[in-house]
C-alpha cells in the first residue's frame, strides 16, 4: 500500500468508546463505497420491486385490462384491493427493506454488507430502534426529494420556489462531503457512523492456540476455568468483539477488555497475564455458546 493510501485511511481512523469503557479503533467508510452500497441497495429493491409487481399482474391476469381501461372510480372492488395491495408492498419495500436490515445484529444492508460496511452508534453502545428509523426517514429529505425536484425545478413549473427549494434540498445531497467524518443530515440526528466492516480473512481458529487451547497461562501457569454463570454473562456479538480485539493485538486495549472482563464477572487475578485470561475465556465462552446452538438455544448479546 502506498504512503498516499496509508495516509488516507489514517484520516478515517477513529476510537468508539463502548458502554464499559472500552475503546475500540473503527475506520470510517469511505463516500465512495457509501454511493456504491446505496446504488446495490436501489437495484435490489428495483429488481424486487419489478419481480412483486410481474407476479400481482400474472396472478390477476384477469384484471388488468380492467384496470388499464377504466379510471379510479370505475375500478372494481377487486381492482382497487390489488391497487391498494401494490401500494402498500411499495411502501414497505421502500422503507422496512433498509429498516429490517440495519435492525438486524449486522447494522448493515445487503449492499452495505457487500461493499464491506456497516452502521454504528457514536455513543458506543447498540442501535436503537429510534436511531435507525430517524436515520431512513430523513432520507426521503436527503434524496428523494431531491430527486423529484431536480425533474421539475429546471422546466419552470414551480417558479423561484421551485428553485429555493432545490438549493435547499441539495444542501442535504451534499452534506457528506462537508465533514470529515461522511455524515449524512439523518447520521447527524441519530447520532450514527457508518464503519467499515471487512470480511475477516482468518487462519487458524483462536480455539488452537496458546491458552485458549490449554486453558492455562505458559507465561505464568495459572489455570482460568469459568462457570457457566460467569460465561452466561455474554453472547454472540461480545464474543466476535473478543475475537477481532485478540487477533489485532494492541495491548492497551486488552488491558481494558480484561479489566471490563474481570469486573463484570466478579475475578481478580491481577494484571500481567492478560491475554491468556482472555484467550482461556474466548474458548470457554465460545464453546458454551455452540452447545447451546446444538439445543436450539443462541445468546445474540449480553441484553438478550
Amino acid at each position: 500500500m502506498s504512503a498516499a493510501a496509508l495516509s488516507v485511511d489514517a484520516k478515517r481512523q477513529r476510537r468508539l468508546v463502548t458502554p464499559e469503557g472500552i475503546s475500540v479503533p473503527v475506520t470510517v467508510a469511505s463516500r465512495g463505497a457509501r454511493v456504491g452500497a446505496l446504488i446495490l441497495d436501489f437495484t435490489i429493491l428495483f429488481l424486487a420491486q419489478l419481480a412483486v409487481l410481474l407476479f400481482l399482474l400474472w396472478t390477476a391476469s384477469g384484471l388488468v385490462e380492467e384496470m388499464i381501461e377504466s379510471d379510479s372510480a370505475a375500478m372494481s372492488g377487486a381492482a382497487e384491493f390489488l391497487f391498494v395491495i401494490f401500494v402498500l408492498l411499495m411502501f414497505l419495500f421502500r422503507y422496512g427493506y433498509f429498516l429490517y436490515f440495519e435492525l438486524g445484529p449486522r447494522g448493515a444492508t445487503l449492499g452495505k454488507r457487500a461493499v464491506g460496511i456497516r452502521i454504528a452508534a457514536r455513543a458506543g453502545g447498540r442501535l436503537t430502534p429510534e436511531a435507525v428509523v430517524a436515520r431512513n426517514l430523513l432520507r426521503d429529505i436527503e434524496l428523494f426529494t431531491p430527486i423529484a425536484f431536480i425533474q421539475t425545478a429546471p422546466s419552470g413549473e414551480m417558479g423561484m420556489f421551485g428553485v429555493a427549494a432545490l438549493v435547499w434540498l441539495l444542501v442535504f445531497m451534499a452534506f457528506p462531503f462537508f465533514n470529515k467524518d461522511a455524515l449524512r443530515a439523518g447520521d447527524v440526528i441519530a447520532g450514527t457512523w457508518v464503519v467499515e466492516a471487512p470480511r475477516p480473512k482468518l487462519a487458524d481458529a483462536l480455539s488452537t492456540q496458546g491458552a485458549a487451547a490449554k486453558g492455562s497461562s505458559a507465561l505464568t501457569g495459572a489455570r482460568y476455568d469459568f462457570g457457566a454463570e460467569e460465561l452466561s454473562v455474554y453472547g454472540e456479538h461480545e464474543l466476535q468483539t473478543l475475537e477481532r480485539l485478540l487477533r489485532e493485538d494492541r495491548a492497551e486495549t486488552l488491558t481494558a477488555v480484561h479489566a471490563t472482563i474481570c469486573r463484570k464477572i466478579g475475578w481478580d487475578p491481577g494484571a500481567g497475564d492478560e491475554r491468556a485470561f482472555l484467550e482461556a475465556f474466548y474458548a470457554q465462552l465460545r464453546a458454551k455458546l455452540e452447545g447451546d446452538m446444538r439445543f436450539g438455544k443462541r445468546k445474540a448479546d449480553k441484553h438478550s
